[in-house]
């Protein structure tokens, strides 16, 4: 089986985080994935990860938070963290040119440097609108891994096909650069929209059984992390996505 992590933002609406990382145990998880609202606390939420058998080898952290480097690696060293990944621009930092594109990278690439030397993977979790073309023609995808070509890339798969572009084609292109995915899937037309249209693993239009060998053949991921980015209902969300994964070889 391909080990699941579980990315906590999907389950950011519980009543009790302490209570379903029990849970989180007790459906087979070993690992999971933090997001910047979580690390306030980052030796009480180490403590309650290992009380029931969890790590977290990767966590999203804001452009905020990465420019607070002593923060950064003083929460990353707490929590066990082996990557530290940036997971969002808002649309004050997009631009219809590459300008804003090419910064950002830039921003990353010496952010990359810096944690790098600290012995951490550094890299970019993309959505949909690093595939909308810029004005040149090159993608933003394509300019901050080829600007910033020393980080990593933690591909979320579904958001690269809401983004109209094939993922295979990404992987062929950029699989050595990709050592984490976000393992996701997408409701059909017209479905699950109190979801926000996207469906627990296995459970929507992605033919995952398909991917995870793509993934696994053609990029060097050793993270496979289920995300849902707005479950009406968290425990079934995790409980369906690791049955599907159980599947894999």
């Amino acid at each position: 089986m391909t080990e699941l992590s579980f990315q906590l933002y999907s389950a950011r609406n519980v009543p009790s985080l302490e209570d379903f990382l029990v849970t989180l145990g007790k459906l087979g998880y070993t690992q999971t994935e933090g997001f910047g609202g979580l690390y306030a606390d980052a030796a009480g939420l180490a403590a309650n990860l290992k009380k029931n058998g969890l790590s977290m080898p990767t966590g999203h952290f804001g452009p905020a938070q990465v420019a607070d480097v002593s923060t950064t690696l003083k929460t990353a060293e707490t929590l066990g963290m082996k990557k530290i990944i940036v997971p969002h621009i808002g649309p004050e930092g997009r631009s219809e040119d590459e300008s804003k594109w090419l910064e950002l990278a830039e921003t990353l690439a010496k952010a990359g440097e810096t944690y790098t030397k600290e012995g951490y993977g550094f890299g970019w979790h993309n959505h949909d609108f690093e595939f909308v073309p810029t004005t040149s023609g090159r993608t933003p995808m394509e300019i901050i891994l080829e600007t910033a070509s020393n980080i990593e890339w933690e591909c979320d798969i579904a958001w690269v096909v809401r983004g109209k572009a094939d993922p295979i084609a990404w992987f062929d292109r950029y699989g050595d650069r990709i050592t984490a995915v976000h393992v996701k899937d997408i409701a059909p037309s017209g479905q699950n929209l109190d979801e926000d249209g996207w469906a627990d693993v296995g459970h929507g239009v992605l033919d995952w059984d398909n991917l995870i060998g793509k993934v696994t053949s053609k990029t060097k991921a050793q993270y496979f992390v289920a995300e849902h980015d707005k479950p009406s209902d968290a425990e079934r969300f995790a409980t369906r996505s690791i049955a599907t994964a159980s599947k894999w070889k």
